[in-house]
């Protein structure tokens, strides 16, 4: 099958997957801090929250896959993963209020016809919105690289192409796929499942590599 055996092909799937939720997960985050801005202000915030999440992927996707190759990081790492998916799963309890508002702040349309764009949010300034916008980026970009990174595991041609595809998505779709989330949550809940069992296999193979081989043959996790 095009020289991939079936764990490559399993770790791509796994790539797409999570690329996908945390992506969109991402730009409706960058969308409800930027929903707060005037009209003339939001676009800019929104625009500078994008190109700060595309260039922290990158910068953190050359550290943290070598960082990985310590032993004991793989299990600080998904320690850490596990606490992306508490935040990711309080985040799926958002009501559809306030998705609609980060929606509307990203595609800049009134798309629950109450005569305003993100209206319902408090005003801040400019300086406010970025800070609060930069601040989410560097947690949910590290997020996303460390997801990405546990899900490749031992596949480079996975790991390259995950991150490569999380640029792409928060450059050039992120209010498509923030839309794509908010109709159809179900996608999200899927991506919550995925990315839990990374950190669990993370958090295994980290104690296994920690206890020198000591852990239990447990499927799904070692073999």
């Amino acid at each position: 099958m095009i020289g991939l055996d079936m764990t490559a092909i399993y770790a791509f799937l796994q790539v797409i997957m999570i690329d996908l939720v945390l992506a969109g997960d991402n730009a409706i985050v960058i969308g409800m801090a930027a929903a707060g801005l005037d009209k003339h202000l939001r676009a800019k915030a929104i625009l500078i929250g994008i190109l700060v999440a595309t260039v922290l992927r990158i910068g953190f996707a050359l550290i943290a896959t070598q960082l990985l190759e310590f032993t004991g990081l793989l299990l600080a790492g998904g320690i850490l993963l596990l606490w992306v998916c508490w935040k990711m799963w309080q985040e799926l309890r958002v009501t559809d209020h306030e998705l609609t508002e980060g929606e509307e702040a990203l595609e800049n349309a009134d798309l629950d016809a109450d005569g305003k764009v993100a209206g319902g949010i408090t005003g801040k300034t400019l300086r406010q919105a970025v800070v609060q916008i930069i601040i989410a980026d560097v947690s949910m970009s590290l997020d996303n690289v460390l997801a990405v990174a546990g899900a490749a595991h031992d596949h480079a041609g996975a790991l390259v192409f995950g991150l490569a595809l999380s640029v792409l998505l928060m450059g050039a779709a992120s209010s498509f796929i923030a839309s794509l989330l908010h109709r159809h949550r179900w996608i999200a809940w899927v991506g919550l499942l995925v990315i839990l069992y990374v950190a669990l296999n993370m958090v295994f193979d980290g104690v296994d590599d920690v206890t020198a081989g000591a852990m239990p043959y447990v499927p799904l996790f070692k073999g």
